[in-house]
């Protein structure tokens, strides 16, 4: 079974848990350990200095007996499980607690230390010079009577009591461990089902967009990150699926739009060379291929215009001019496109400044656009009428034809490559369904915004706005 990346981290965080708890733990029991043998040393030595006060002090001056100091240090071993040896200034044995009970007490204080100094005391935890077998916690004190030193008392203590002490404290001090162990896997186990389970989901619908299908949802619903990003990724989906549906009516446009000229191309040569049209007709038929030809170039010339659009920044080369030149231009190009349908070509221009600040070769393409698709779906004797008007900082151009009109649910389209509002592409021959596209991206290039107002059967209005430039016609840089 293959590892998921949440199964490292879940790993990781348990590994470091344990190594925390484990240096806690082990801190907390080194550090138990020495402040519970501090605080019996401390203990002991406080015991055996009030020893020797109230009991010692007494049998030293010659006031209790021998037996009653023994007594003393019995019932001491009895009350505080400590036992007790005191021995003279010289290092001898003078009494022990349960002194009949111990065997391997040694007489003198020398043979245990050599080097003991009776003068200090000393603290030892251990088997004391193998003396025991379990660990013991010993003091010793020198006992003073006056300013001469009169003997030295040594206590001893079992470090079970303290085990078991230290036992019962780190049962406590753990139980914490405990609980956050419990905590950290719950956690674990609620980030698996909100982090695994979508993250699976996701990643199953991924795998399907990558076959080609754009359907699969996530299932995801949650409103945080990774809701977020199963959004996204089902938005990234359905703009895949906009653009599979472009390409397949791309490759279908294209296909169908050069497909057209090139089988009338291919059927009039046959046709002329296997003599079906006569030679006295050749020019007419061979006035009909060149039209074809002219058509796939300018089809190719658009497809490569966008092309650049898509794939390259448009560099523009903006200076000031007079928009109204731009559009008398374009009349007399077309005028005799006009005469030839009867068409009234106007020019109104409300506005009294119509400098612009633009790229006047391209913004030259537009208005040539803009009133090649008013001629072509204007009716024999219609009218066209391009309008010069001021908002604001702005230059509005409006193109506006009196054709049939667009209907509103495919105004929309009419910006997209190789669209035709004439389904069966049979009134525009020559069209490529380019130009709106080029149109809209030369504006877009400028920064600006194109719009398209239309009812059926009233016509369509293409206004588009310019930034306006200074007099003169000043190639100034903004």
């Amino acid at each position: 079974m293959r590892r998921t990346f949440f199964d490292y981290v879940i790993l990781v965080v348990i590994v470091l848990l344990l190594l925390v708890c484990i240096g806690l733990a082990g801190y907390t029991t080194y550090g138990t350990r020495r402040a519970l043998i501090e605080e019996k040393q401390n203990n002991l030595i406080n015991e055996a200095e009030l020893l020797s006060e109230q009991s010692i002090s007494s049998y030293m001056q010659g006031i209790t007996s021998l037996e009653y100091l023994q007594i003393r240090f019995n019932e001491f071993e009895d009350s505080l499980k400590a036992k007790v040896w005191f021995y003279s200034e010289d290092g001898r044995l003078i009494v022990a607690s349960l002194k009949d009970r111990i065997y391997n007490i040694p007489q003198d204080i020398r043979k245990i230390d050599p080097g003991i100094d009776m003068n200090k005391g000393f603290t030892m935890t251990g088997d004391f010079y193998g003396m025991f077998e379990g660990t013991v916690i010993s003091i010793g004190i020198p006992v003073y009577i006056g300013n001469e030193l009169g003997g030295y008392l040594i206590l001893h203590t079992s470090m079970s009591e303290l085990d078991r002490l230290q036992g019962d404290m780190l049962s406590v001090l753990y139980m914490p461990f405990v609980v956050i162990m419990l905590l950290v896997g719950l956690v674990l186990a609620y980030l698996s089902k909100m982090v695994l389970r979508p993250i699976a989901r996701i990643n199953e619908a991924a795998r399907e967009y990558a076959k080609g299908n754009f359907e699969a949802k996530t299932g995801v619903k949650s409103k945080d990150e990774i809701g977020q990003l199963a959004d996204s990724l089902e938005y990234m989906a359905g703009e895949l699926n906009k653009m599979e549906e472009y390409r397949k009516n791309f490759i279908a446009n294209i296909s169908h739009d050069f497909r057209s000229p090139l089988t009338s191309i291919k059927g009039y040569l046959e046709a002329m060379l296997d003599g079906t049209i006569p030679q006295e007709k050749y020019e007419r038929y061979l006035r009909i291929v060149l039209n074809e030809s002219a058509r796939l170039t300018k089809l190719t010339s658009g497809l490569l215009e966008l092309n650049e659009f898509d794939n390259h920044e448009l560099v523009l080369n903006r200076q000031s001019f007079d928009i109204v030149d731009v559009i008398r231009s374009t009349r007399n190009t077309m005028e005799g496109l006009c005469e030839n349908k009867h068409l009234d070509f106007r020019i109104n221009c409300p506005a009294e400044n119509t400098i612009v600040y633009a790229d006047k070769m391209k913004i030259g393409q537009v208005v040539y656009n803009l009133v090649d698709n008013a001629i072509k779906f204007s009716p024999e004797g219609g009218r066209i009428q391009v309008t010069v008007s001021e908002k604001a900082d702005k230059l509005l151009v409006s193109v506006k034809d009196e054709g049939p009109g667009i209907e509103k649910d495919k105004q929309n389209k009419v910006w997209v490559r190789f669209y035709k509002t004439d389904s069966s592409r049979g009134k525009d021959k020559k069209g490529t369904g380019l130009g709106l596209a080029i149109t809209k991206e030369i504006i877009k290039a400028h920064g600006e915004h194109i719009n398209l107002v239309s009812k059926e059967g009233e016509g369509s209005d293409f206004i588009f706005t310019l930034s306006r430039g200074k007099k003169e016609g000043n190639n100034l840089e903004e």
